[in-house]
């Protein structure tokens, strides 16, 4: 059974409604015993959140604690400081128990390291793993910003979820137009149209590895395996930035042994993770009592964990990477060599 807290990990380009979303969300009833970051440029801090939650409190330092039982802070160090200050103040009660974190990121944030901080930190990885990465695109400006802006490409390459935000202003033309390109850009990632932030809950909690009772895997929803789409508009527009993003799955031979898969993923990630924004895969290994879920981000693979009661039929061990300008041909010959 997966013990760790589920991270849900918010973000979107500047003015595409995140804000609005979580506002909405943590009215939700599944999102009592909540804990959410709050990491915005500025003074603003909770002001957004506390407009909205007049009966809240302050409970232990920069923490809040809303109506609704959740639980808020701003970042105010690094996030990995803040992240183990929350669960030490949970274990010892000097907060209220939280079964689950989300982060918002600023408007300009790039997933990555973020991602890496959930990898990289040995007190994080063994109390927290994230569920998900989601993030909203503003429907009437979303192409445009993500023809500028490689902060919005990469936001969207690596989500899980793509919440298409502020679909009663946008033109029926503006919201196909973006769903082709995004579709086009991670292909992999599931998409939902938000209307004034209302989104149900299942649709962004509970969407990663794990299904909401903790007990059983579900990777083929969390591995999304990408096809590659016909739609000639994204082509186009694929084509005027060089495919600088793009996304591929690589399937792996059979008989393997996770001892020998190791060290070519660390070689993978070392060598191509200038490049590499995800990595996420379904391994078969000989050696192992149970299939093996790998996630890695840029330079970091994360350690492996064990789908414990999952089977498939057939088993079939394959390798998702998503990545700007990516030597795919190399990857693969690497992947398939093992």
């Amino acid at each position: 059974m997966e013990h760790r807290i589920p991270v849900t990990l918010l973000t979107g380009f500047l003015g595409s409604g995140k804000t609005t979303l979580l506002n909405k969300l943590l009215a939700h009833p599944s999102m009592k015993e909540t804990a959410v970051i709050i990491n915005e440029l500025g003074e603003a801090g909770l002001d957004h959140i506390l407009a909205q939650n007049v009966d809240s409190s302050y409970v232990a330092d920069n923490a809040v604690l809303l109506q609704n039982g959740c639980l808020c802070c701003t970042l105010s160090n690094e996030l990995a400081d803040t992240m183990r200050d929350l669960y030490f103040k949970r274990s010892l009660e000097v907060i209220p128990q939280f079964n689950r974190l989300v982060i918002e990121t600023t408007g300009m944030a790039d997933p990555g390291p973020i991602m890496a901080n959930l990898m990289n930190e040995p007190v994080i990885e063994s109390v927290f793993r994230l569920d998900a990465v989601i993030v909203t695109i503003d429907a009437m400006y979303g192409l445009t910003q993500l023809l500028a802006h490689h902060e919005a490409r990469k936001q969207a390459a690596v989500a899980d979820v793509l919440l298409l935000t502020k679909t009663d202003i946008a033109t029926p033309e503006q919201i196909s137009e973006l769903a082709a390109r995004l579709l086009h850009l991670n292909p992999g990632a599931t998409q939902h149209q938000v209307l004034h932030g209302e989104v149900e809950a299942d649709f962004i909690i509970d969407v990663g590895l794990f299904d909401p009772s903790g007990k059983r895997p579900k990777p083929e929803r969390w591995l999304r395996m990408p096809s590659t789409p016909a739609n000639h508009l994204a082509g186009k527009l694929a084509r005027s930035h060089q495919d600088e993003i793009s996304s591929f799955t690589v399937t792996l031979p059979t008989g393997l042994s996770w001892q020998s898969v190791k060290p070519v993923l660390l070689k993978l990630c070392q060598t191509h993770g200038e490049h590499l924004l995800r990595l996420k895969g379904i391994l078969h290994a000989d050696d192992q009592p149970h299939p093996l879920a790998i996630h890695a981000v840029h330079f970091t693979p994360y350690p492996a964990t064990l789908l414990v009661d999952w089977k498939e039929n057939p088993p079939l061990s394959r390798v998702v990477c998503i990545g700007k300008g990516l030597d795919e041909a190399a990857i693969r010959k690497l992947l398939t060599q093992i």
